[in-house]
């Protein structure tokens, strides 16, 4: 039996910003084809793990330690994580006024690429992908995320992800505020990237995991994760909330 290849693990991570703790310890491995979902309420420390991993500077890793494809994480910038195969949609997508979509797209998959971009070929892959979201070829002349509504710029998203075939997809609430179309192709989006790539995706709620199907569910509670299970936990959750899992919140699961 082949085992599957390590894509991102985590050791007793610890993070502060400006002085404050945020997570308190967190562990935890994901390999390829993996779907990993983490669920807590605000301000348990989800958008930092994934602002982390990915390299945002305004926070501080006290101590543990991340791995990235067996390679340690600490000395990577941003740019560099990007182009090793990391990428993080944002739960607030960035408005870029006299950016056209097409000519971003473009330019955010040559920025990763060690060789040249062939034009037929990368228009062929960009077709393809915005057929399988679904979406309106008058797109790429729009300025990027302009006057879009919250669908539009989550499967602009999904569009950049599937055009850059990350290794590691960081996804922070991808699903927030979108209505039940949009949240179906969002998640084809998903489910597309899945089968190459390890996936650690941020919600609040369990709606999603009806369209994508995740391997590990692990609640997040003070910065630490105090219980994993599988795609029934996030039923559960949608069922009794939090409250139930405080009195362990001091242990890992």
């Amino acid at each position: 039996m082949v085992m599957a290849r390590e894509i991102l693990r985590i050791e007793n991570l610890h993070v502060s910003v400006e002085g404050t703790p945020i997570i308190r310890g967190l562990s935890m491995t994901i390999n390829q084809g993996e779907i990993h979902v983490i669920m807590g309420r605000n301000g348990a420390g989800k958008s930092t793990l994934a602002n982390v991993v990915m390299g945002h500077p305004a926070y501080e890793i006290t101590e543990g330690s991340i791995h990235y494809c067996s390679e340690p994480l600490e000395e990577l910038s941003v740019f560099e994580r990007a182009r090793a195969g990391m990428f993080l949609s944002f739960q607030y997508p960035a408005v870029i006024p006299g950016v056209q979509v097409g000519t971003f797209l473009k330019k955010s998959v040559q920025s990763v690429s060690d060789e040249p971009l062939k034009g037929r070929a990368f228009r062929k892959q960009l077709n393809e992908a915005m057929a399988s979201l679904e979406m309106e070829k008058s797109v790429l002349s729009r300025y990027v995320n302009d006057g879009f509504s919250g669908g539009e710029k989550k499967r602009l998203e999904m569009l950049q992800m599937l055009l850059l075939k990350p290794t590691l997809a960081l996804l922070d609430e991808t699903d927030s505020g979108l209505d039940i179309d949009a949240l179906r192709i969002v998640a084809k989006g998903i489910n597309q990237v899945a089968p190459d790539a390890g996936c650690l995706i941020i919600t609040h709620y369990q709606r999603l995991l009806d369209h994508v199907k995740p391997h590990f569910v692990h609640v997040m509670i003070d910065g630490k994760i105090i219980k994993t299970g599988g795609a029934d936990l996030a039923l559960e959750l949608e069922a009794k909330g939090y409250d139930w899992l405080e009195p362990t919140a001091g242990a890992e699961a």
